[in-house]
């Protein structure tokens, strides 16, 4: 697979530096182009988290469109180095927080803001989506009233989920990938 580009944008067409191994499960333009068609220009102003950050490829490209605060975060020191590098070639990084931690611990501490958009895009076949998006449920704080959990996932391991406070409103099957949007049950 070659590297990430940034679509759109002010930062548009710089190629991002992968990251080395098979650590991560990087976002195809294709998807990524769909996925920011779907958000629009509400993506502008507003703040996105990147849990399984990876490359950096989709807080970058909100960040290049207009979004005012993105926090990366990863586990793997290679995606940590990858984004830093990245944002710097976009020249996007003074928007940006960049934390390298486990996302349940992460998820685990009181949130210093609530997220308009959390970007979740865990190991494949882990069922890890089930556990963060639970772990979401559970400290809720951190999306927005009005925000939208988006969780990218190989279509052969979606199951419908049951959770106190978010509620699956939309999926989009792009060939083996499938991102699937929650947003908080409002009742």
């Amino acid at each position: 697979m070659s590297n990430p580009r940034i679509i759109s944008g002010k930062a548009k067409g710089i190629r991002l530096q992968g990251v080395p191994g098979n650590i991560t499960r990087p976002i195809t333009d294709r998807v990524k182009e769909a996925l920011f068609n779907i958000i629009g220009s509400d993506i502008e102003n507003a703040s996105l988290l990147d849990l399984f950050a990876g490359t950096g490829s989709v807080g970058i490209e909100a960040l290049s469109r207009g979004a005012s605060f993105v926090h990366f975060n990863d586990i793997h020191r290679l995606a940590i180095a990858a984004i830093r590098a990245n944002l710097e070639r976009a020249r996007l990084k003074d928007n940006a927080k960049i934390t390298q931690q486990d996302a349940f611990l992460l998820l685990s501490t009181p949130p210093h803001q609530s997220f308009d958009y959390i970007f979740i895009a865990p190991p494949q076949y882990k069922n890890l989506w089930k556990e963060i998006l639970t772990k979401l449920d559970q400290n809720i704080n951190w999306l927005a009233d009005d925000g939208w959990a988006i969780v990218q996932i190989d279509p052969l391991e979606y199951e419908k989920l049951t959770l106190d406070h978010l509620i699956e409103v939309e999926q989009r099957r792009y060939g083996s990938t499938l991102l699937v949007f929650f947003e908080k049950n409002q009742k």
